[in-house]
């Protein structure tokens, strides 16, 4: 008889392999690795002999899944969301008179480029617009990332057609001037469209920041070199200009006096016309046609500023007939010493004029002793001196 062994084509079974059977009764299944049953030999491997789990015997599948790892930090910059911080305000349309009120609050959360605490203001413009010519600004705060400013900023001669095409830009900037260094770029903005704003009804607002957007030039326009290709998007606005401003004006035909009162009281959102980015404005007027100096007025000049307030009056003389057949031209004009002054813009109020201005002009002359004030918008073509 011959003995087991390897000739004899019968397996051996080695002593770990007799012990593994020993331990797990029931029916024999071929193995594969050995190395399987010692997981002290492959540190980085999850041993496989462990204590039986209720609920992986109940749901094998599940746990023999593939786990999905949560993804990882996008690349760049993540600034979604609240990475800027919020800003808190309101906005009030006040079409009564003309105006609109826009209330910083507070700022929260805000990521300065640089540690530590940070000196903030806001900064509002509308769009489409000059930039300098609809530009307010608060207060600065220092010392904090959580500034509180609690400062309106009125944007006046705004009307409901403005409402229905213009947007507010707000920015919440760091005052480099403070920290004598150079003019930093916006912690972050945010734009609201105003035409959901309900005339008379305070709207409150808590929004995140954004990034600040930059738009390319338009290739039409030669610029230096070492000029930035970028701008904001509204200074495309001012270059094409937009608009030239808007001036607040109040008619009334004092019977007492025999005469018409015309009132300058201010203007606004004004073209910028020096260097500096400002104009120093002052209104002329001139009752068309008419002889003698009493027929040309002017008002004083208001120093750096796109949104000067007047409030100064002028009388001309005559029947309502007389003046009916007349015109009054109104322009507004930039004030350079030993040098002419720059147009600004101008307005024509008459029986031949369109629009606001004849209907302010005919409702003046129609009702004696009643004042009406009314805003124009500035024409970039002086007011003609024809027949």
């Amino acid at each position: 008889m011959a003995c087991a062994g390897p000739a004899s084509g019968r397996q051996r079974l080695s002593m770990q392999e007799h012990m593994a059977i020993d331990v797990s009764p029931g029916p024999i299944r071929p193995i594969r690795l050995i190395s399987d049953y010692f997981p002290h030999f492959h540190p980085f491997l999850e041993p496989v002999l462990r204590a039986p789990d209720r609920q992986a015997m109940l749901a094998p599948a599940i746990h023999s899944a593939p786990q999905l790892q949560p993804n990882p930090e996008p690349e760049g910059d993540s600034d979604d969301s609240t990475a800027l911080g919020t800003l808190e305000f309101t906005l009030l349309f006040d079409s009564d008179n003309s105006a609109l009120h826009c209330t910083a609050h507070r700022a929260k959360g805000l990521k300065p480029p640089a540690a530590g605490s940070v000196d903030t203001y806001v900064k509002a413009n509308l769009l489409p617009g000059a930039s300098k010519a609809s530009q307010l600004r608060t207060r600065t705060v220092r010392g904090t990332r959580e500034p509180v400013w609690e400062e309106t900023l009125t944007y006046h001669g705004f009307t409901c057609q403005d409402a229905g095409r213009k947007t507010l830009r707000l920015c919440v900037c760091e005052d480099s001037r403070l920290r004598r260094r150079r003019r930093a770029s916006p912690l972050g903005e945010l734009r609201v469209p105003l035409r959901k704003l309900v005339p008379n009804r305070a709207r409150s607002f808590d929004i995140c920041l954004e990034k600040r957007r930059l738009t390319k030039r338009p290739k039409s326009l030669d610029t230096a070199r070492g000029m930035s290709l970028y701008e904001e998007e509204e200074m495309e606005a001012e270059v094409f200009g937009e608009e030239r401003g808007r001036i607040l004006l109040s008619l009334c035909y004092s019977s007492e006096r025999g005469g018409l009162l015309v009132g300058v009281l201010r203007c606004a959102h004004l073209a910028p016309m020096d260097a500096n980015g400002y104009s120093d404005p002052f209104v002329r007027l001139c009752l068309h046609p008419s002889s003698g100096k009493k027929s040309k007025y002017k008002t004083s000049v208001r120093r750096k500023t796109l949104n000067p307030e007047f409030n100064e009056e002028f009388f001309y003389a005559g029947h309502r007939e007389e003046l009916a057949q007349k015109a009054l031209l109104v322009s507004v004009w930039d004030y350079d010493l030993g040098t002419a002054d720059d147009f600004i813009g101008g307005v024509q109020l008459s029986g031949r004029a369109s629009g606001d201005c004849l209907r302010h002009w005919h409702e003046c002359l129609g009702h004696c002793d009643r004042r009406l004030e009314l805003w124009h918008l500035l024409d970039s073509v002086p007011p003609q001196l024809g027949d």
